[in-house]
């Protein structure tokens, strides 16, 4: 395992690693080549162009057109389709200065100890696994300290920016990081115990697609709530929300506050992690389809070995009249949104 914080790869601008006193917190392979062939779960990955999933795998309308996609996740399209952002090489990391403020966090947003934030970009091309229009996209990434209660704590801080170059008027775009979360290191997630900040949720279909235009309460857990994940249940993969109203979400987030969305921690190891993100929803997934082999000398992950949280815009926004505002990006427009993960050992 490397020495240093956070590692990452070209590949999907993905998350390699974040390391709490010697524990890796997150699931992914020791080379490249391994996510290449082995990564069906996103381990880590950038997700894009459209994170989660798109109804009946195709834009209804777009450019006043309708855009067939892939249904990699039939009958519906998932993750950007077949080689999503997730799948291909980002160009960088190339420094760019340490941001050090994220207004939000604890400690008036600021952090510090950070080196160079580092940036990788890539161009998707008009008509990219079935999207309309050329798009630059970036992800900024920040590692930096901040204090909690006397101890160091390990900021990992993300900033997503799109822009439509050409080839169409307007676009969709709903970025998110695709990391899995373990806390000990071990097998499986059991024992963690874990707080929403709302169990306000988007109730699906069978295909995950939203069957309501408004928020319903989870019945399964309570927002604010502690409650611990057990061997089985509970079983969770959702998209939990935020901002209620969407007709007030902006294409770029950034300038809004970082919410905390999620708080986690384990008992054995003793460490704690918080997910905060500009976004007006996250989907939270308790990894029951994770079916990785053992491979290069790592364990095989199975159900269960890492939960997700996703902040984005709402699932299949891109098809509702009501929610489209959140996910259509037009030309001389920025995409943006902001995500951080705080990570620190009792």
């Amino acid at each position: 395992m490397s020495d240093e914080p956070v590692t990452f790869l070209p590949m999907g601008a993905t998350i390699q690693s974040i390391n709490v006193d010697g524990i890796n917190i997150v699931q992914g392979f020791p080379t490249q080549s391994l996510y290449e062939s082995h990564n069906d779960p996103y381990f880590g990955e950038t997700i894009g162009r459209v994170a989660n999933r798109i109804k009946n795998a195709q834009l209804d309308s777009v450019n006043g057109k309708v855009y067939p996609l892939a249904a990699n996740n039939a009958p519906n399209n998932l993750h950007g389709g077949v080689v999503g952002w997730g799948k291909k090489i980002w160009d960088g990391p190339k420094p760019v200065g340490f941001k050090d403020s994220f207004p939000g966090l604890p400690n008036n947003g600021t952090l510090t100890d950070g080196g160079e934030s580092i940036k990788y970009s890539l161009v998707s091309q008009d008509g990219d696994e079935g999207f309309p229009g050329t798009v630059q996209a970036n992800v900024i990434y920040t590692i930096g300290k901040q204090q909690e209660n006397g101890k160091d704590v390990l900021v990992l801080a993300m900033e997503y920016e799109a822009e439509l170059l050409d080839g169409a008027e307007e676009t969709v775009i709903n970025m998110t990081n695709h990391s899995y979360f373990n806390m000990t290191g071990g097998p499986t997630i059991e024992g963690t115990k874990v707080t929403l900040c709302t169990n306000s949720y988007l109730p699906v279909d069978a295909g995950g697609i939203p069957t309501t235009l408004r928020a319903e309460a989870y019945p399964k857990v309570e927002g604010g709530k502690e409650f611990v994940l057990g061997a089985s249940e509970p079983d969770i993969d959702d998209c939990f929300v935020v901002n209620e109203q969407p007709h007030t979400i902006p294409i770029d987030t950034r300038g809004l506050p970082l919410t905390k969305l999620v708080s986690t921690y384990h008992p054995k190891s003793k460490i704690h992690l918080e997910v905060y993100s500009t976004e007006p929803a996250f989907q939270f997934y308790t990894g029951k389809y994770i079916n990785v082999p053992e491979v290069a000398g790592v364990p095989a992950r199975g159900a269960r070995s890492g939960f997700c949280v996703e902040p984005s815009r709402y699932v299949n926004a891109c098809n509702v009249d009501e929610w489209k505002n959140q996910m259509l990006l037009k030309k001389g427009e920025k995409y943006g949104c902001r995500i951080v993960y705080r990570a620190w050992n009792d």
